[in-house]
């Protein structure tokens, strides 16, 4: 065995915990945000920004990193991104404060990012021959699912057994042996004509997200001219990206791309999944906890029935893709997204108080995830030229982080809407908007009845957030619907035939 050979073990190793790492400041996260709410006195919107700063700040990274590993060196780059990230862990579990706490994700999710971006160049890199390449690619993306799928539950048992600063300490000394596998393991690659960093488009993009979700979050406690004046601001940045890129010679997003009917369906699913399915793991566990009175472990536990399937369906996802076509396999994964929200949200307004109701949706919404997964990732990164794959997956991840991020901010608007619409409904007399506002995001954070809201302490603060949940789960079903429609529609393979045909994937020879 040659010796570059014998170190890909090592450096597999070190990817699965990088990709471990990544996926459990996702999902681990929002089992503990009731705890953080009561322990760092945040309000809902601190806990929103507390998810949203991870997101967004990987979205602002993904591209950048992805030219720097090409000109720097994928390792280098790689290593710096555990060491960021293992460091900002521990400014997250420090943290005594909710703005300390959102400053130190932000730099958490930029080296998350970063990591991210650089396991899929070193495994593309340094696993070349077809069997074990596949064996890698499906090792990293099984882990990577461990990550997302079990993080719920292991938040609740590291809360259960000592407190939320655990969460994010324990990724010290994961980061530390992570490190070492990947100084011993990971061989240095770099690419000898690597292209020029799209400075401008990566801030553009950013700034338009970044003000679409603050608008999102905080547009209610501004103004009409500051809501307008950040509004046009973030419409100019957009405009100015899409200017951008068609007239850079080395473009972070290349538009023509798009025109690509099998990659831009492919990309709609990968916004449908985002759209619905992760954003709505953020706010489940303060369903579970404040309207069913899980604890932090139970509400782990019941996240089960949700991310689960995300593990067991993929391989059927894949077959399905083979057997049938990826243009009618990601519409149909989509749409059985959607039916398990909308059975969810009949559930949540037929059995209110009960969580075995709950169960069937959640199956259904996690098996639509699992099928929809992997023909989305194979499509897009398949469906380009060898040339184009890094940057069909840069799209596809920044597309994924950006449609997290915004719906977190959006989900939050649409479930404090709900909870005042049945406080609206539920008073008698004169109200103040403001405070009605007020008194929605405190039921919406968790928070028990505060001062004026004793009248609610009979069952009506349950019965208002159950009543939010339920405009979240129908929002969450009716527009992944919508997404799998313009998903089929764009394949077209009634129309085309010929552009639903397989496209070769790397790594699946």
């Amino acid at each position: 065995m040659p010796k570059s050979a014998s170190r890909n073990p090592l450096a597999l190793l070190a990817i699965c915990l990088a990709s471990l790492m990544f996926g459990l400041e996702i999902s681990s996260v929002p089992v503990i945000l009731p705890a953080l709410e009561s322990r760092l006195q945040g309000d809902f919107k601190d806990l929103q920004w507390i998810m949203n700063a991870y997101t967004i700040a990987c979205t602002v990274v993904l591209m950048a990193t992805g030219a720097l590993a090409d000109r720097f060196g994928r390792k280098r780059v790689f290593l710096l991104s555990i060491l960021a990230f293992g460091l900002a862990s521990l400014l997250c579990g420090l943290a005594d404060s909710t703005t300390f706490l959102i400053a130190s994700r932000a730099i958490q999710g930029l080296a998350g990012g970063a990591m991210l971006i650089t396991q899929v160049a070193i495994l593309s890199q340094q696993f070349r021959e077809g069997r074990e390449r596949s064996r890698a690619f499906a090792a990293w993306g099984m882990v990577f699912g461990i990550g997302l799928g079990f993080g719920p539950i292991i938040g609740g048992v590291i809360l259960a057994l000592s407190s939320w600063s655990w969460i994010f300490l324990v990724h010290g000394p994961l980061a530390l042996l992570t490190l070492g596998l990947a100084i011993s393991g990971v061989q240095e690659s770099r690419q000898a004509r690597a292209g020029k960093l799209d400075g401008a488009g990566i801030v553009l993009l950013s700034l338009a997200v970044f003000g679409l979700t603050f608008l999102l979050t905080q547009g209610s406690t501004l103004g009409r001219s500051s809501v307008m004046t950040i509004l046009l601001a973030t419409l100019v940045c957009f405009i100015a990206f899409i200017r951008v890129e068609t007239r850079i010679p080395q473009p972070m997003f290349e538009l023509r791309v798009f025109r690509n009917r099998r990659f831009s369906g492919a990309l709609l699913g990968s916004v449908g999944m985002n759209f619905s399915f992760w954003p709505f793991m953020i706010y489940l566990p303060i369903y579970f906890h404040s309207v069913l009175g899980y604890s932090s472990l139970h509400s782990g536990l019941a996240l089960l029935a949700y991310t689960l399937p995300t593990l067991v369906f993929p391989p059927l996802g894949e077959r399905l893709a083979l057997r049938f076509e990826p243009g009618r396999v990601i519409p149909l994964g989509l749409f059985c997204i959607g039916l398990g929200f909308v059975a969810m949200y009949a559930a949540s307004q037929l059995g209110a108080g009960n969580g075995l109701v709950m169960l069937p949706g959640a199956l259904l919404a996690g098996i639509g995830l699992g099928i929809t997964n992997t023909p989305v990732t194979n499509t897009t990164t398949g469906s380009l030229p060898a040339d184009r794959a890094g940057m069909a997956s840069g799209i596809d991840m920044s597309a994924r982080m950006i449609s997290l991020a915004l719906n977190i901010a959006l989900m939050g608007l649409i479930l404090v809407a709900g909870i005042g619409a049945y406080l609206r409904r539920s008073l008698s007399g004169v109200l103040d908007a403001g405070q009605l506002r007020n008194w929605a995001e405190q039921i919406a954070a968790g928070q028990g009845p505060a001062q004026g809201m004793q009248w609610l302490a009979d069952g009506s603060v349950q019965a208002a957030l159950a009543h939010g949940f339920g405009w979240v789960m129908l929002y969450g079903g009716l527009s992944v619907w919508g997404l799998a429609l313009l998903s089929a529609m764009t394949f077209a393979p009634w129309r085309r035939p010929e552009l639903s045909a397989p496209a070769p994937c790397s790594g699946r020879r």
